[in-house]
């Protein structure tokens, strides 16, 4: 799966939370200023080339599809990090996360009695 910039991250977070969409339905949802058209389109034909999207076509309209789930790029991402930032090493992660955010030892817990019902799951 390729990486993606921050302009093709932002239009592809659109197509997740939105679902199939045509560009102008993007573009509707979009606060003003609304960027051009000719702008979207560039950037969901990069993300089909990607192998991110998908498209049904409709006369000279396409419908772009998302090819997989959020989830799926969340998870290489997050994998990438881990690997360029914190030696391989989920557990530095976490530890970097907590000093950092001042995680308390009750979020702490909580957090790990989730984890433990999700194994367990």
């Amino acid at each position: 799966m390729k990486k993606l910039t921050k302009a093709e991250e932002e239009i592809m977070q659109m197509f997740w939370a939105h679902g199939p969409a045509l560009v102008s339905e993007l573009i509707d949802s979009m606060a003003d200023p609304k960027p051009p058209h000719s702008s979207i389109s560039s950037i969901a034909r990069i993300l089909e080339r990607k192998g991110f999207l998908r498209h049904i076509a409709y006369g000279k309209t396409y419908q772009y599809i998302p090819v997989f789930e959020k989830e799926e790029y969340s998870k290489m991402t997050v994998k990438e990090v881990i690997k360029n930032y914190f030696e391989g090493s989920p557990q530095s992660l976490v530890s970097f996360l907590v000093k950092k955010e001042n995680v308390d030892i009750d979020e702490l817990r909580q957090l790990l009695n989730n984890l433990e019902n999700d194994l367990v799951s």
